[in-house]
């Protein structure tokens, strides 16, 4: 297994192309300099101690020394033993909605941004603890399978969005069965599902499938986004002016938090519920309940040997500026006879 420290780092790759625009142009001026002085022949057999190939081979190992800079930088680590850790934690899977409703900006920047924001701060506090992700609208998806990979938790969370799913609704009871049965029957972890939706136009039995949670041991906590007033659900934009969704009376559709609902599914999940507010998107209070819970053994599969390999990537940049100091762009007294990077020039 391969991985990067500052892999973002390598777009510094791309001024390579640029150095050697400068370079060619640099050597353009020279030759027509050169030639202001007369015939190429003549004036290279004046100035003996001149090699053309000389700053070539310079700027080339120059490149090579830069690249292997960057290189360094990055630090790339490779993975050479996969073993078993032990580390004590709880399952949890978040249960995100991605319905058009949750666009709407009365917890702003928007609510489905500040449960990618909480969820990304939840994943920061996270040590041992095992997490899947549930997207849900119309109907519900596994995004992410459980595991400790807390990077790719939070990458993928920040790109959930409405697209993902075509039918647009609130199934939150689909999502909490869809859940369940994620969790990995034979970890004796404690298990958690934590659903972040408006609550807004859920179409099946959410408290039957928290209930039903609960019987097989699965926490089920709530958190409410959005405001009991609402906000109407932005469509796109027209100039400067954002559209909104409208009803078939082409009245604009205000979206509001259905609290009393997700009261209700978090009683029947033996959870909590919280509303989110601007400051506080809830997920804090949840897992400081959630961090009290015990917290089982278990063994997880992790590349336990890495390889740092900047400090070869180092060495190979020292040497290559070590050996642009020697060579020299004009021919030195030991080295006049010496015709390695030479061009003979006839002169007929």
């Amino acid at each position: 297994m391969v991985e990067f420290d500052h892999l973002i780092l390598l777009v510094a790759l791309v001024l390579i192309p640029v150095f050697i625009l400068v370079f060619w142009l640099m050597l353009r001026w020279k030759k027509n300099a050169i030639q202001k002085f007369g015939d190429n022949t003549v004036v290279f057999r004046l100035i003996t101690d001149y090699s053309p190939a000389r700053p070539l081979v310079k700027f080339m190992v120059l490149m090579l020394a830069f690249t292997m800079l960057v290189f360094a930088v990055v630090n790339m680590k490779i993975g050479s033993k996969l073993g078993t850790a032990k580390r004590k934690g709880v399952d949890i899977i978040i249960a995100l909605d991605i319905s058009n409703s949750m666009l709407a900006q009365d917890i702003k920047p928007s609510r489905i941004v500040r449960s990618q924001m909480a969820i990304s701060k939840l994943v920061d506090k996270f040590e041992d603890d095992q997490i899947g992700i549930v997207v849900f609208a119309g109907k519900a998806q596994t995004l992410l399978p459980i595991t400790t990979d807390y990077a790719a938790a939070k990458l993928l969370a920040s790109e959930a969005n409405p697209e993902i799913i075509q039918a647009q609704g609130t199934a939150i009871g689909e999502a909490i069965n869809l859940a369940a049965v994620s969790f990995d029957k034979n970890s004796k972890n404690k298990k958690t599902i934590i659903v972040i939706s408006d609550g807004e136009n859920h179409e099946d039995d959410a408290i039957e499938a928290a209930r039903n949670a609960a019987k097989e041991e699965i926490l089920v906590y709530t958190i409410g986004i959005g405001s009991a007033s609402g906000a109407p659900i932005p469509t796109g934009t027209s100039g400067f002016n954002i559209e909104y969704k409208k009803d078939n009376s082409g009245n604009t559709v205000v979206t509001k938090l259905n609290e009393t609902m997700l009261q209700q599914v978090a009683a029947a999940g033996k959870g909590t519920y919280v509303r989110a507010t601007t400051n506080d998107a809830g997920l804090n209070k949840i897992f400081d309940e959630i961090n009290k819970l015990e917290k089982k053994e278990y063994e997880a599969k992790v590349f336990s040997e890495y390889h740092n390999t900047y400090i070869y990537f180092v060495a190979a940049a020292l040497i290559l500026l070590i050996l642009d100091l020697i060579i020299l762009e004009r021919k030195t007294r030991l080295t006049r006879n010496v015709h390695l990077f030479a061009k003979k020039h006839i002169i007929s």
